[in-house]
């Protein structure tokens, strides 16, 4: 995902993005009389599944829409901010839907779904007629025009190449001032208002924040049971093996001494796992090389190739920099046992106050951020920090996993010394 600023598409990708908005359009007119009889039918009690289905419907199609207008407008996509439909309860799910006010604005959308159709076929009508005259022109379509127009010789023919560069270069140039009016139009009706933003900021950030909890609680209780179950249990049985040795140390010196060797063999094993539990937190190359070391170290030590490259120029938060670290480890490593790839690429750089990483390989794909897997679990981890995982896995791969976290760089504690790994 790019991290420079939006730059307008080009007349022919702004063409084919206004037909995907007219083929949107047409839906959301075609969803209308949906609409209507459902509101019709909330009368009664049977209506109230078919709020449900259309109010998903009219969700589904006005974010399609703000997605597609994101590809257009020079600032950020406009975000929904819809309230959460309760997971169940027929009643309170379409109560919900009905007094959610961006609904209003939605369905006041799909009632102006006429006009907007009308202003973005305009120049895509006069381009579809303009290629049409040229193909008759060059004697590629029938020997009729619009079937009232038959040229005799092949001069009156090329006469219709006149007509044709005309609306050529008519749909050339109210394709721009077509645009913006449409884009203005859509914006403000597919825009939340304030409130609805902040009421959908607070939700956000309520559930993130207990997420955050719970996996900070999920962590020291794996603490709790790594020192307890491994090195607590060692040191015990270090004790245990020098009062032993302290005991039989003049009776029988020689077991005493296979005591010690036991003990020095358990300090070693102790030592080790004291070590791991700590990389677990905070990994000492994250701490001294940041998160560019890191990643290269991590890099190297894998089972699979990965390519490396990083452009930062600072070093994030520590908080930011350990979660992106693990986020990149977790996805490494379920792309090395789940994925059969034989490759995989990791890019890093910053851009308008956004970490952006992105992680590639060749593997089969079907990755799915399913509940209780280790993707979600980034995405939860993401989730304290306004962070966000977007995951692309077609069946047969590529797998392109890109995560973005607001933050701010200061100045590099270390100099990296190559970019590939």
């Amino acid at each position: 995902m790019a991290t420079a600023p939006h730059r307008r598409a080009g007349h022919p990708t702004t063409l084919a993005y206004l037909f995907l908005l007219l083929s949107q359009n047409i839906a959301a007119l075609l969803l209308l009389p949906l609409i209507i009889i459902s509101a019709v039918l909330t009368l009664t009690w049977v209506g109230l599944p078919f709020v449900i289905l259309t109010g998903t419907l009219l969700r589904t199609l006005a974010d399609s829409q703000r997605r597609t207008l994101a590809h257009l407008l020079p600032n950020p996509p406009t975000p929904s901010a819809y309230r959460p439909i309760p997971p169940a309860g027929i009643t309170r799910r379409s109560a919900t839907i009905i007094t959610d006010p961006a609904t209003w604005k939605d369905i006041l959308w799909l009632i102006s779904g006429a006009a907007n159709i009308a202003i973005i076929a305009i120049p895509a009508t006069l381009l579809a007629h303009g290629t049409f005259q040229l193909l008759f022109a060059l004697g590629l379509t029938g020997p009729t025009l619009y079937g009232f127009y038959t040229p005799t010789t092949t001069l009156h023919q090329l006469l219709t190449l006149a007509p044709s560069a005309l609306l050529l270069t008519l749909s050339y140039l109210l394709l721009p001032p077509a645009t913006n009016l449409y884009l203005r139009f859509s914006h403000l009706l597919l825009s939340p208002s304030e409130k609805a933003r902040l009421t959908a900021r607070v939700a956000h950030l309520a559930t993130s924040r207990a997420n955050t909890i719970d996996t900070q609680t999920a962590e020291i209780r794996r603490i709790e049971r790594d020192l307890h179950d491994g090195a607590q249990a060692r040191l015990v049985a270090l004790g245990m093996n020098l009062g032993m040795a302290e005991h039989i140390v003049e009776q029988d010196p020689q077991a005493a001494r296979a005591m010690l060797t036991q003990a020095r063999e358990t300090t070693r094993h102790a030592l080790t796992e004291l070590r791991d539990l700590v990389r677990g937190i905070q990994p000492p190359v994250l701490v001294e090389r940041g998160l560019h070391g890191a990643v290269h170290a991590l890099a190297l030590t894998h089972n699979l190739p990965i390519t490396v490259t990083i452009d930062l120029h600072g070093r994030p938060a520590d908080p930011v920099e350990s979660a992106a670290y693990f986020a990149i480890a977790e996805l490494l490593t379920n792309t090395a046992k789940h994925a059969h790839a034989t490759h995989a690429w990791v890019h890093i750089n910053h851009g308008r106050n956004r970490l952006v990483i992105t992680i590639t390989d060749n593997g089969t794909g079907g990755a799915t951020p399913t509940p209780g897997s280790g993707l979600a679990g980034i995405r939860r981890r993401l989730d304290a920090f306004d962070g966000t995982m977007n995951t692309t896995s077609p069946p047969g791969g590529p797998t392109i996993v890109t995560l973005e976290i607001p933050c701010a760089l200061s100045s590099p504690k270390t100099l990296p010394s190559s970019e590939k790994a």
